[in-house]
Order: structure tokens, then sequence, then C-alpha cells
């Protein structure tokens, strides 16, 4: 399983980076203005920041909502740093795009995807990657494991290589539960991976071992 962490926090990006499992970073809109980046320039100069610390995949998301204007859009992002992926989300223009940049070597990632068929869309336009978002499903009481579990079995039935990039995740467990599924990468915030290092019996037997250290070697 990939570990993608999801935020425009360069600091974040940096700590995630230097723990040595990171693989890449998802970004949005959302996610750029919660960290003060707003206006084009900036934002693109942000993306090549990302990409100059990170060594795996870029998502970067066309605003967009047109054909026309997605490629344009998609195309200048794809030129800004060979890791960067291009972000299409899942309308009608949307997977039109996705053909489009699939047939022109261009690597996708589909995102606001939230039901099976539309994953199922995302794969037959060719998308590198789609994103189910499961913790988003979670927030209104429909169960978005349940979702990957469904785009895995059909993906399967296929060999669609389409990589399931399970996406909102909100802690944790939802990593296990993805990884038990078969997520190919999750995507979510620094916590969610910090907290797979945390067990009370690691820290209960590293400090019986540092104690007994120092009872025979003080």
């Amino acid at each position: 399983m990939k570990f993608f962490i999801d935020t425009a926090n360069l600091d974040q990006i940096k700590e995630a980076q230097e723990l040595g499992v990171l693989d890449g970073v998802t970004t949005n809109p959302s996610l750029m203005a919660k960290e003060g980046i707003t206006g084009k320039d900036n934002i693109l100069k942000h993306y090549v920041d990302i990409c100059n610390i990170v060594d795996g995949d870029v998502s970067a998301e066309v605003v967009a909502t047109e054909f026309s204007e997605m490629v344009k859009e998609g195309e200048e992002l794809a030129e800004l740093h060979e890791q960067i992926v291009v972000k299409v989300p899942m309308i009608k223009d949307g997977v039109k795009a996705l053909k489009y940049f699939s047939d022109n070597g261009i690597r996708t990632n589909c995102t606001l995807v939230f039901s099976p068929g539309q994953a199922l869309l995302a794969a037959k336009a060719g998308a590198t990657y789609v994103s189910p978002f499961l913790g988003r499903l979670d927030d209104i009481s429909t169960d978005g494991l349940n979702l990957i579990a469904e785009i895995r079995l059909i993906y399967d039935n296929y060999d669609f290589d389409t990589q399931i990039l399970a996406a909102s995740i909100r802690h944790t467990m939802h990593v296990i539960d993805c990884a038990k599924l078969g997520a190919d990468v999750m995507t979510g915030p620094l916590s969610s991976i910090d907290g797979l290092l945390k067990h009370p019996l690691t820290d209960i037997g590293l400090a019986k071992f540092l104690e007994d250290y120092k009872k025979g070697n003080s």
C-alpha cells in the first residue's frame, strides 16, 4: 500500500517524507486556501515546491469544469513537473478529460468519487488513480469502506490498471481497514500515518528495557 499525505502544508510534507514511508501527496483548492496559497502563480509554484520535497506523485487539481478548459489547465499542470498527476472531478466533462489525458500520456487522479459506477467510468476512461471519498460517506451514515470493497471487486474482475486511492481518510483505523480491503493507496492527514506508530505495549516495553539497562549499567 502506498502512503500519500493529503495536505498543502510543506512542514507536514517534510515530516512525512523524513519518516521514510511517504509515496506521494494529494492536494486540492481547499487545502491550498487553508495554507493561504492564492493566485495562479503562487499555486503553481507551491506544486513545484511540493514536488521538490517528495519523491513520488503529487496530485494537482484542475478548477475548470468544462472539457476544453480542463485540458488546457491539466496540460499546464503536467508541464510543471514530471511528478504531477492531474486531478480531475468525476463529472461528464471530467470523464472526457480523463480519456484525453490518458490517450496523451498524462497521468490522472479522478476525484470526488462516491459510487462504484463512477469508479467504473473512471477506470474505463483510463484514470491512473480513482479517489473514493470514504470519510465523507461515513459523515452521512453511509459505509465508505464498503465502497472501497466494491471498487476492488470490480477492478479485479476486469483487471483494470487504475489504482484505488482511498481518500478522505479520517483516522488510523481507516488506513488499516483500507489495507485489509486491498486499496492501492491511502491519502490522509499526517496524524493518520503517525497513529500507526502507537501502541501502549510498545511504550511499556521500551520503558522496561531502558529501566533494566540503567540498573545494569549505572
